[in-house]
């Protein structure tokens, strides 16, 4: 007796699929099931007519050999989403459409019946994140707590939870130091030296206005270095954002030196790496109007930078991480800079900050000692 002809049964089945009728066609693919001559794309036509009759048990058991063999299955993804979708499980749809959304933006032409189920569960799960939302925040009024006025950390971290924001973490480009905290502002008031150096701010601001005001000795921020290959910078060269060097790779500039004595004095109090041909570092910074400092992160995680506005005009700010805040004259702003970071002076004036890096106040003697050395060691080979 002849085998039966199971492509024949498989194409009646679709067939009779096309032509709306469900269960006939589910009996001819079962026929192939059980044959065990099954193709993944069998098995997906069998999904359709189980969804078709509603039969919801038996369309997740004729897409889990498809998800198996293809875990990232347009089609399969979409129909299982879809499924919670009808069940009521938007958490469970959330992850089969997300799973779908993300394998989708890595190929490259997909046919359009796909592309419309595809933004038909883009457009779900914009609607879901925004029931999620209401429902978290909902609960979280219910029982007095307002994100905003918990702290800053929760508020972010609701952020992130709700997909507003993504998290932003230590990325040094250089160096990274492991086990340190991911803080993107300090407060002030825990370094027992900035009130100091914030009272020394007056003459510190005459000295940055007579720098600014004759233009000698500064140069661009971001400059090229002829022995290496230069990276991607709208700041590369430009006089939109220049320095005037106090302190440079562990080097005092003596002739920039001698003409900021109250800044100089300042900065011999603080904890500034002492490390040779790369700490201290300190400069003004000098921003002119309607100048962006596009997002970038810092070379090492093991210091952090203070700035300290000294002639500072309104619509100045600074980003690190997903904290933005406003720049305020004479108010110190310390900061991890290997944390994402820009910032923006957006009025018609220059600003000027005076720019300085101490020690992570996370690192003990013992490791600035060794930190020191290690750089060192790395300047010299």
């Amino acid at each position: 007796m002849a085998d039966p002809d199971y492509e024949s049964i498989a194409q009646s089945g679709v067939a009779s699929l096309q032509h709306g009728d469900a269960a006939a066609a589910r009996i001819a693919f079962d026929q192939v099931v059980d044959a065990g001559r099954a193709s993944v794309q069998l098995w997906l036509l069998l999904a359709q007519a189980c969804e078709a009759l509603n039969d919801d048990d038996a369309m997740i058991t004729a897409l889990a050999p498809v998800l198996q063999q293809e875990p990232h299955n347009l089609y399969a993804l979409v129909m299982r989403g879809e499924l919670d979708v009808r069940r009521g499980d938007d958490r469970a749809a959330d992850s089969w459409f997300g799973m779908a959304l993300s394998a989708a933006n890595q190929s490259q032409s997909l046919p359009p019946n796909l592309v419309a189920k595809l933004n038909a569960a883009q457009e779900w799960t914009s609607q879901s994140a925004k029931r999620f939302s209401f429902h978290l925040r909902s609960q979280l009024a219910l029982n007095g707590i307002e994100p905003g006025l918990t702290s800053a950390r929760f508020s972010e971290a609701m952020d992130i939870l709700e997909g507003r924001t993504q998290p932003q973490l230590q990325q040094p480009t250089s160096f990274y130091y492991p086990r340190l905290p991911q803080i993107p502002f300090y407060d002030s008031v825990d370094f027992g030296w900035i009130a100091e150096l914030e009272a020394a701010v007056p003459a510190m601001r005459s000295e940055a206005a007579a720098v600014l005001a004759d233009g000698k000795g500064l140069g661009p921020y971001v400059e090229a270095d002829p022995t290496r290959p230069n990276k991607a910078h709208k700041l590369l060269g430009s006089a939109d954002w220049t320095a005037f060097h106090l302190w440079r790779n562990g080097m005092e500039i003596e002739e920039n030196a001698a003409r900021c004595p109250a800044t100089m004095a300042a900065l011999a109090k603080l904890p500034m790496p002492r490390i040779h041909e790369r700490s201290p570092m300190a400069l003004f910074s000098i921003l002119k109007p309607k100048t962006h400092i596009p997002p970038h992160w810092g070379m090492i995680n093991t210091r952090l930078i203070c700035h300290i506005p000294l002639i500072v005009p309104e619509n100045c700010r600074l980003r690190v991480g997903n904290e933005t805040r406003a720049v305020a004259g004479g108010a110190a702003m310390i900061f991890d800079d290997s944390i994402e970071h820009e910032a923006w002076n957006d009025s018609d004036e220059t600003r000027v900050v005076l720019l300085l890096e101490i020690w992570r106040p996370e690192l003990d003697a013992t490791e600035r000692r060794a930190l020191t050395t290690m750089f060192e060691a790395i300047g010299n080979y």
